[in-house]
This record gives C-alpha cells, sequence and structure tokens, in this order.
C-alpha cells in the first residue's frame, strides 16, 4: 500500500522556525518518499489554540450518550474532532521541542482531550487498561538545546518517555524518536539539526 493518511502535529512556539517543526516536515518528507501517494493533515497546537481541559468538558466525558444535552455535545465537540482525527489517520508524526524538561502545554492539552475512556482507552475485568487506537505508527520529531541521551541510549529527559508511555496506554507502541539535540551548543549546535535529519530512518 502506497498511501498512508499522515497526521503532522506541531507544539512549538518558534513557528516556521521550530527546529522540532523542521524535524517534523523532514519525516514527513520521508515517509512520503516510501508512500508516494500519502496524504497529510497538519494540526499546529498553539496556532488553534487548543483549550486545557475545563470543570464542564470533563463532565461532558463522563456523561452518558442518553443523558446527553446540546451544551454537553458542544463541550464534546473539540475533543471528539480530534480524536477522529487520531482515529482515522495511519501515521502521526508529533513535533515536541524539549521546554524545561517536558512537553509545552499545548501538547498536554491535546493528550487530555483525546485520551477518552470507552473511545480510545478502557480496562478490562482486572483493572488492566487497554488501549484501543492500535494499528498505527507514530514518529516523535524532538529538538532540544542540550544533548539529553548518551552513547547507550538512556535518555534524562522528560519528553520520549512519556510520550511513548501515553502513547503506549492508548495502543499505540510502534513509536520512534528522533532528536536534533545541542541546539544551543556552539560547538555543535549548525550541524545538530542536520544530525537529527540523517537519524531519520522509516521502516
Amino acid at each position: 500500500m502506497d498511501s498512508k493518511r499522515i497526521l503532522q502535529i506541531n507544539s512549538s512556539i518558534m513557528g516556521e522556525n521550530s527546529f522540532s517543526r523542521k524535524l517534523g516536515n523532514a519525516i514527513v518528507e520521508k515517509i512520503k518518499v516510501k508512500y508516494p501517494n500519502s496524504t497529510v493533515e497538519q494540526l499546529d497546537l498553539v496556532e488553534s489554540n487548543i483549550p486545557h481541559l475545563t470543570p464542564e468538558t470533563l463532565n461532558a466525558f463522563f456523561t452518558p450518550e442518553e443523558h446527553q444535552t446540546d451544551e454537553v455535545r458542544h463541550a464534546l465537540q473539540l475533543s471528539d474532532n480530534l480524536v477522529k482525527q487520531v482515529l482515522e489517520s495511519d501515521i502521526l508524526v508529533i513535533g515536541a521541542p524539549l521546554i524545561n524538561l517536558t512537553i509545552h502545554s499545548s501538547l498536554k492539552a491535546w493528550i487530555d482531550h483525546i485520551t477518552r475512556r470507552g473511545i480510545t482507552f478502557g480496562y478490562n475485568s482486572d483493572g488492566t487498561p487497554m488501549g484501543f487506537v492500535s494499528g498505527k505508527k507514530v514518529y516523535v520529531a524532538m529538538s532540544s538545546g542540550g544533548i539529553y541521551t548518551n552513547e547507550q541510549g538512556r535518555s534524562n529527559d522528560f519528553v520520549a518517555p512519556y510520550l511513548k508511555s501515553f502513547l503506549g496506554f492508548l495502543g499505540m507502541t510502534d513509536v520512534k524518536v528522533f532528536r536534533a539535540e545541542g541546539l544551543h551548543i556552539p560547538a555543535i549546535q549548525d550541524k545538530a539539526l542536520e544530525k537529527g535529519i540523517n537519524s531519520i530512518l522509516i521502516k
């Protein structure tokens, strides 16, 4: 199959100057080389001003469909649309710059909107969580001013481990992280993005 539905998510506040966006763009281009007829849907979480959860939205999540009023359905509309985007995609490319050792709040807001019990995850009879969002590939384009990996592949950031854990919770276990790191280190910053792009391997 040479066609994939790609959802590219950006969470940088740097717009077109964002290194995570540039790395994500490179990932998308390499995906399109492998799957030439793919389509790409863009979701900029900062420009879209994805809101954080409110009590009204959270309560709407747990309102049975037969009890949903127009007000409740309105509160669910954004979350429903974001969930639909994910479920209809074959591949997700998530731009995730490291900011103060973790993700930007807009990405956390998106995460909160797509985490829906009974829709994107559930629990089996013994309480073990089950992710319902399966069969997808996820590529994370991570950028950082410092270096947060070593030669053994260990990491002391809270972006890649958190995203892998969260995505796995929803059933997305095929996750690969590509990094442009050392972007603020004078000795290596000029080659940091290039090194990250050269590391991209689409399987």
